[in-house]
Formats: C-alpha cells, sequence, structure tokens
C-alpha cells in the first residue's frame, strides 16, 4: 500500500513540475510567466473569454488570474471589451500580438501532446484521460467529504 500511495503522488508531483517548467520555459522568451500560458491559450481558442471564465477554465484563483490579466493587459497582449460593466464579468480580447502569441503557444501545446503520446494509441490515451478524471473526481469528493 505504501508504494502504491508512495507512485502515485510522485508521479503527480513529476508530471505537475514539469508542466510548470515547460510552460515556465516557454513564456521566458515573450518575457511572461508560466501562469499566462493558459490565459493566453485559452483566449486563443475562443476568441474571447471573461475573467470568471478564465478562473473556471484555468483552475486558477481568482487573485491570481486577476493580476495574471493586469499584467498581459499592460503587455498589450490583451484588451476588455467593455468599461462599463464589471470588468470581471467583462469580455476580454487577444490584440494582435496576443494572437500571435497565442498561435505559438497552441503549436508549442500541440507539439508536447504529440510527444508526450508518442507510443501511445488513441485508445490508450482515452483509457488515461478517463483514468485521470475519475481520480480527480474521487480526490475532489474525499476533500468535499473531508470538510
Amino acid at each position: 500500500m505504501e508504494e502504491r500511495f508512495e507512485t502515485f503522488t510522485v508521479l503527480i508531483n513529476r508530471i505537475s513540475r514539469s508542466i510548470k517548467k515547460l510552460k515556465n520555459l516557454e513564456m521566458a522568451e515573450y518575457g511572461l510567466r508560466g501562469v499566462h500560458v493558459s490565459c493566453i491559450y485559452y483566449l486563443y481558442l475562443t476568441d474571447n473569454m471573461t475573467a470568471t471564465e478564465l478562473c473556471e477554465r484555468c483552475e486558477e484563483d481568482k487573485a491570481t488570474i486577476s493580476r495574471s490579466l493586469d499584467e498581459l493587459e499592460s503587455g498589450g497582449y490583451l484588451i476588455c471589451v467593455s468599461k462599463s460593466a464589471k470588468r470581471y464579468n467583462s469580455p476580454l480580447v487577444l490584440t494582435e500580438r496576443g494572437r500571435q502569441v497565442g498561435r505559438e503557444i497552441a503549436d508549442k501545446v500541440n507539439a508536447v501532446l504529440d510527444e508526450v503520446g508518442v507510443g501511445m494509441t488513441e485508445e490508450e490515451r482515452c483509457v488515461l484521460y478517463r483514468s485521470l478524471t475519475a481520480i480527480c473526481d474521487s480526490l475532489e469528493r474525499c476533500v468535499q467529504n473531508m470538510k
């Protein structure tokens, strides 16, 4: 049992650290941080989202997203469409500069996903994601039950 726990937690932590390192390495060339990857990526895929939607999609807290959006806006990567409504619920869109970076990020994300999927069939990939989803859901239920 101890080995199962150790293997599970160590592998999940290693995956998480590797993803964070990849994000930070890729963002360094733009003078941005890893947390900006998801914001730009999802805005690129959807054309516009609110900060509320980005929090949900990125699985980040409101403060982190708010800081990231301020940095991206001041860097010329995105703009807030509506100045009259509450900013947190106003649509955000990428500028031309942001769309260019978004395109490059999307290409890099696809390349990484292709690389990590080498040697896996589509069926194996589906089983992996289904298993990860089941684990995530179970862990979230455990957390809720402990509250």
